[in-house]
């Protein structure tokens, strides 16, 4: 891990909460995919998001933040890169990125945990082409997923890899799956044996995932995610 100064690229409006923030870091990051860093805020204040870009984007730091004024954790972090344009930094962490294998791999994001599972599809597409990769990415709502045109596009481009978006609160004209995400991975698969999960979102989330896929074959050892370093 090191601490890396940051100057603000840009700030880019996904949806009414959700903004991608695109920093330049002093060096190039060398980090794996599915790793996250800290902002750091003060002293003794170190604020956790996933790195959303490829490890092969390492002169680039790509961030989604959901902020808004009620979610005053983010909504600071925001207002820094706006007000200072620049940002300092821990990288990288964690241990739940991307592992080399054969094993067919399935990627679950809640919301704005999308951010990493981006960065994992992109690294896996480019490194691991051969390999099976699902990715069932959850939202509220339709405009929350802001990136389903882009990952269609990778879908259609890269035959090994399947997007599979989830609406919990869908319109009349919405054709495809509804309500919660990890209920649609259950749905399409009985049998975890073989396979290896990534999971991203609410706690919450990461505990159903873990305790139901387990329970139909999932080894422990092949589920990765930041949340299980914690539940």
């Amino acid at each position: 891990m090191k601490v890396i100064n940051c100057t603000l690229e840009a700030i880019e409006v996904q949806t009414a909460i959700i903004q991608k923030v695109l920093l330049v870091p002093e060096f190039p990051l060398d980090f794996k995919a599915g790793q996250y860093l800290q902002v750091v805020m003060g002293e003794g204040d170190k604020r956790p998001f996933s790195i959303a870009n490829p490890p092969s984007e390492a002169k680039q730091i790509e961030l989604h933040i959901g902020a808004e004024p009620a979610n005053s954790y983010a909504f600071e972090v925001l207002t820094k890169c706006k007000d200072e344009g620049k940002l300092i930094i821990e990288a990288p962490l964690g241990e739940a990125f991307l592992r080399e294998s054969d094993t067919p791999a399935i990627v679950i994001a809640g919301g704005t945990g999308y951010s990493y599972a981006k960065s994992i599809i992109l690294d896996c597409i480019e490194n691991q082409p051969a390999r099976k990769l699902t990715l069932y990415w959850g939202a509220k709502n339709i405009e929350d997923l802001y990136e389903a045109e882009i990952l269609e596009a990778l879908s259609v481009t890269h035959p090994n890899f399947t997007f599979i978006p989830v609406v919990e609160n869908p319109t009349d004209d919405w054709q495809g799956r509804t309500g919660w995400v990890h209920k649609a991975v259950l749905q399409d698969i009985n049998d975890f044996s073989g396979k290896q999960v990534y999971a991203a979102g609410r706690f919450e989330m990461s505990a159903i995932i873990r305790d139901e896929f387990c329970a139909l074959g999932l080894d422990k050892a092949e589920l990765f995610g930041d949340a299980y370093a914690f539940i």
